[in-house]
């Protein structure tokens, strides 16, 4: 039942904030000194225009993991009311584009678009992700932890 109010919980904030996911760790080094790796970040998806420096969070067609970096270009078509927007890791030396040429449907793609965006930063919490990151690069960790669990709920009913 405790996990049934978590879960709805969680979407409710979804709704709230109008992003699927609005929470999510940070995975790698590339938005270093801002982010670091393992730092939860709380994100929101107003209705308004990206601004070049915000800082996003965006999937790419044909990816599962979701990519953190910031907007340093932007393109606004006056005739369409589209925008384009380019990207780039605070810690790289390269923008974003061949991320997201790297499969082959995206091949030629040079932006990405407000659709793909998953949400922006609002704010953080300094390394609390790292122990998603652990669960999933040490499966036996979770493993151990969920028999731990079942263990303790068997011993105490």
């Amino acid at each position: 039942m405790m996990l049934f109010g978590v879960f709805m919980s969680y979407k409710a904030w979804g709704l709230y904030t109008n992003c699927e996911s609005p929470l999510v760790v940070v995975l790698s080094e590339s938005m270093e000194p801002a982010f670091a790796r393992g730092d939860i970040l709380f994100l929101t998806n107003p209705k308004k225009p990206i601004e070049i420096g915000e800082i996003c969070v965006y999937k790419i067609p044909g990816r599962d993991i979701p990519i953190v970096h910031r907007v340093i270009g932007r393109h606004d078509s006056t005739e369409t009311g589209s925008q384009l927007l380019l990207t780039k890791g605070d810690n790289n030396n390269v923008d974003d584009r061949g991320l997201y040429q790297e499969l082959n449907v995206n091949r030629g793609k040079m932006w990405i678009e407000p659709k793909d965006v998953v949400g922006r930063v609002q704010g953080f919490l300094p390394y609390l992700g790292m122990f998603t990151i652990f669960m999933t690069d040490y499966p036996m960790l979770k493993y151990a932890l969920l028999g731990a669990v079942g263990l303790v709920v068997f011993l105490y009913e």
